[in-house]
């Protein structure tokens, strides 16, 4: 069958051992991606949250509450075929990293990104050796060539289902940085979520908050900590 059905027409979907690792199956049918790929996932965790998420649909079927099965199927039709070059875009971000760009003022921004960011950029130095160099204000800085062949290294580690939720921690947050310390674990995902939002958040301070920019705002947040539960799900 296909990825995605007009109507629920199965009674259980199950996480089963398949040739290449885990799959899902309705009843007795396996579920396939949008271009009639087998689903083949590299553990049962994820196996069991796609079919967890099938078995919550009712009638109609609705991707849009099934951010694993989305997930999954962009890996297998799309990542895996253009996996080098979904890893040369990412690693590019090291180049323009979020955390490389200070504001020039007012005082309190200034200390309020040099406390959230430097010591990402320290980590980033000792453990991944990768120093970054910083500038106030939006004219590029250019970086060591061995940070960015350092950084390019650790994001062709990655399985193309790593790659997948990596992409949206990285887009989202706009840091490579930020996206690898949540990786490696050593920066929990909402933490980074809210290093990532320093200007805005001094914005909301200053200015208060627009509703529609608030809602925009808490759809990407559940968007990158989603992210964070994929890549979890890899193994």
């Amino acid at each position: 069958m296909t990825a995605w059905a007009t109507k629920r027409f199965w009674a259980n979907a199950t996480a089963e051992p398949c040739a290449g690792g885990f799959t899902v199956r309705l009843d007795a049918r396996p579920v396939r991606t949008p271009a009639k790929a087998a689903l083949v996932l590299p553990t049962r965790a994820m196996a069991q949250a796609i079919a967890d998420e099938w078995d919550a649909q009712t009638g109609k079927v609705d991707p849009r509450t099934m951010p694993c099965t989305r997930a999954a199927n962009s890996v297998i039709d799309k990542v895996a075929v253009q996996f080098d070059e979904v890893v040369d875009m990412l690693a590019a971000y090291g180049g323009t990293d979020l955390l490389c760009y200070r504001a020039t003022g007012p005082d309190d921004l200034v200390a309020r990104q040099a406390v959230g960011w430097d010591p990402l950029l320290d980590w980033a130095a000792q453990r991944l050796g990768a120093p970054l160099n910083v500038t106030a204000g939006l004219i590029h800085i250019a970086q060591p060539d061995s940070s960015l062949t350092a950084l390019h290294a650790l994001v062709a580690c990655l399985t193309p289902f790593q790659l997948a939720a990596f992409h949206d921690l990285v887009a989202i947050s706009g840091s490579l940085v930020l996206a690898l310390a949540v990786t490696h674990r050593h920066l929990a995902a909402d933490k980074a979520w809210t290093l990532s939002r320093i200007d805005e958040l001094w914005q909301a301070e200053l200015w208060g908050t627009d509703e529609d920019a608030a809602a925009h705002e808490a759809l990407k947040q559940a968007a990158f900590l989603q992210a964070d539960r994929f890549f979890a799900l890899c193994g």
